[in-house]
């Protein structure tokens, strides 16, 4: 069968591909030979101004249109030279030479990947896109779900609610609130992610510009590859590699994002409670059917698939942030094995994004509902009434408090007062505690 939507084996590359089809700009295998040919130029054009040799004015504008307009039957040449070569860089090397020859460069050619070993450029060229992804796909996407968020969590400020710990109801909170907590936590996840720094490998083949130097001793090879890789590519060069970059911080990206990852989930699973509890119901979009077979159901899908995606996720980013900093000695070929599918965990998780924004905007609060459940529960204020009453001296407050409400089937606003009635306190104190209920002992927070 031909390849398409129905036929891929990938649900990324099939069933999602419309969804995630804007990322091949950075993970397919024309992005990679892309952006080879990219650093290739780049670093062809950053030897021709430090004077190694001149390039003409002709050929650089021929290979800055190369490199700007670079399409997929570029890459499809470089892939037929590649199956002569059977080593996917040098099939770039030869690519750029001829264009050399096509601008009437032929002298320059063999400046062409001077010096430099495949993981070179792959070094450079990966953490390159990596960085333009996250840039430019992945942080964009998770700062406008947050915000997302904070609307939601503004729009909810004032709604009381019961809490729950280990399942039982418990010192009743904002709905605003809680969703404030996931808020601070991806905030402060994205600020740990963009502190990571984007590292890269450039040095020779096994990391000591043993070629460079040999064939021009006087030249400062580190401070060249230094400022090639910072001031021209954006990158931080690592100081000392072997013939690949050693990958810490490019698993540090990864942990990084499977933390976000896991706070998604986290938040996926309190919705998909919230609308199991009827606190949320969802809005119907006619056509859509919720079940093959009870025609009443409105499943949390969009929860559901977010969930699964993440978990896919965090699962490759797992192996990926162990695998990638281990090699033997200078280096074996695992890596460029597993880097090929670093934009695996980048679609499922842009994926789960986009299912968390589609089901939090199917979302209709339930307010009677909530505050039905509230009322339920007035052992919920026994903490309050007790800390009062330790407050005002009066022995054993707890033990009193834990005799009325625990493990009762429930106890009303009646019961409460009752309790208090019997308390040996003053007027103003008995005013104070009935005062309290499951609807105003909500506690405080930061204002948002």
């Amino acid at each position: 069968m031909d390849l398409n939507s129905l036929t891929a084996i990938s649900a990324i590359d099939g069933r999602y591909r419309r969804q995630v089809q804007h990322l091949d700009e950075y993970f397919s295998e024309y992005a990679l030979i892309k952006y080879r040919v990219m650093i290739e130029i780049e670093y062809l054009f950053f030897l021709s101004q430090k004077n190694f040799f001149k390039l003409s004015p002709k050929a650089v504008k021929h290979l800055n249109e190369l490199k700007e307009n670079f399409s997929v039957e570029h890459a499809a040449q470089i892939k037929e030279i590649e199956a002569t070569t059977n080593h996917d860089v040098k099939a770039v090397e030869y690519f750029i030479k001829k264009e050399l020859e096509k601008a009437g460069e032929e002298s320059a050619k063999e400046w062409v990947h001077f010096g430099l070993t495949s993981q070179d450029v792959n070094n450079t060229a990966i953490p390159l896109l990596w960085k333009h992804a996250l840039e430019f796909e992945l942080l964009p996407a998770l700062l406008n779900l947050n915000t997302q968020f904070k609307l939601l969590a503004t729009q909810w400020k004032s709604i009381s609610m019961l809490a729950r710990t280990h399942g039982q109801p418990a010192s009743p909170t904002k709905l605003g609130k809680e969703i404030m907590v996931f808020v601070e936590r991806i905030h402060n996840q994205v600020d740990q992610l963009i502190a990571i720094p984007f590292s890269a490998k450039f040095g020779g083949a096994t990391g000591n510009f043993n070629a460079h130097h040999i064939t021009f001793p006087k030249t400062d090879w580190i401070g060249f590859a230094n400022e090639f890789v910072d001031s021209v590519l954006g990158l931080q060069r690592s100081q000392f590699t072997t013939q690949i970059e050693h990958y810490d911080n490019l698993a540090a990206h990864f942990d990084a994002i499977k933390r976000i990852n896991n706070i998604l989930i986290d938040f996926c699973r309190d919705v998909w409670t919230y609308i199991s509890m009827d606190y949320f119901k969802q809005k119907v979009k006619k056509g859509e059917v919720g079940s093959s077979a009870m025609p009443h159901k409105v499943n949390p899908i969009d929860f559901e698939n977010a969930e699964g995606n993440l978990g896919l996720a965090n699962s490759l980013l797992e192996h990926l942030s162990a695998k990638l900093p281990v090699s033997r000695l200078q280096r074996d070929l695992t890596d460029s094995t597993v880097l090929r599918n670093i934009g695996l965990p980048i679609s499922h998780t842009i994926l789960a994004f986009k299912s968390i924004e589609k089901g939090i905007n199917k979302l209709v609060l339930n307010e009677e509902k909530i505050n039905l459940d509230l009322e339920h529960n007035w052992a919920v204020v026994a903490e309050a009434i007790q800390t009062i009453l330790r407050r005002e001296q009066i022995p054993n407050p707890y033990e009193a408090l834990k005799d009325l409400t625990r493990g009762k089937s429930e106890i009303n606003q009646k019961a409460i007062h009752h309790f208090i009635d019997t308390l040996d306190i003053s007027d103003a104190v008995k005013k104070e505690l009935k005062a309290i209920s499951p609807h105003n002992y909500t506690g405080i927070h930061p204002d948002f």
